[in-house]
């Protein structure tokens, strides 16, 4: 198999080499990972943190960022609010978008989950408690999960992709990176 890279990204990192037309400069892989001849195989948003695939085999980047060979995306969702069970189900049948009806996800309500701490750290808000979603989708729309989060009336607080298929951010740090063995 093509080398495979896995990345923890931090919040505010650009999912990409260069940062182009910015007056200031943000943080970019090349911040982080310097090998050559490697791409991120999809797009983490700026303000979103956790696992990055990057490959230099075309095929491979295409079998993971392609909605249609729907890979599943398992993210760890910090919302506002405690989501009901009409809220989780409507994220579980499909939320409709603007950009038409998303396929349904997985999700479930988790405990706090053990990770490292955000820099900067989330708003919290005394009078509105927050919660934790587990939730698996099959495609991946820019910014899906928190306009799915929002249409269900919890807007995301914090967004972590903790895996893709059966690779994991698990025991990856912040800020660091593995090839795949």
């Amino acid at each position: 198999m093509a080398d495979l890279v896995l990345f923890n990204k931090p919040y505010g990192v650009l999912s990409q080499f260069t940062d182009r037309g910015t007056v200031t400069e943000r943080q970019t892989l090349s911040d982080f990972i310097d090998l050559p001849g490697i791409y991120p195989a999809g797009r983490l948003d700026r303000d979103s943190e956790g696992l990055m695939l990057l490959t230099g085999d075309g095929k491979l980047q295409a079998r993971i960022a392609d909605p249609k060979f729907k890979m599943p995306k398992t993210y760890l969702v910090q919302v506002e609010g405690e989501p009901d069970d009409a809220a989780l189900n409507m994220l579980r049948q499909g939320v409709r978008l603007k950009d038409g009806l998303t396929r349904p996800a997985e999700v479930e309500p988790i405990e706090d989950p053990a990770l490292w701490p955000r820099d900067p750290p989330i708003r919290v808000r005394k009078n509105i408690p927050d919660s934790w979603l587990k939730l698996t989708i099959r495609e991946g729309r820019n910014r899906q999960v928190r306009r799915m989060t929002a249409a269900a009336g919890h807007p995301t607080l914090r967004l972590i992709r903790w895996s893709i298929g059966d690779w994991t951010v698990e025991d990856l740090p912040l800020g660091e990176w593995r090839k795949d063995a």
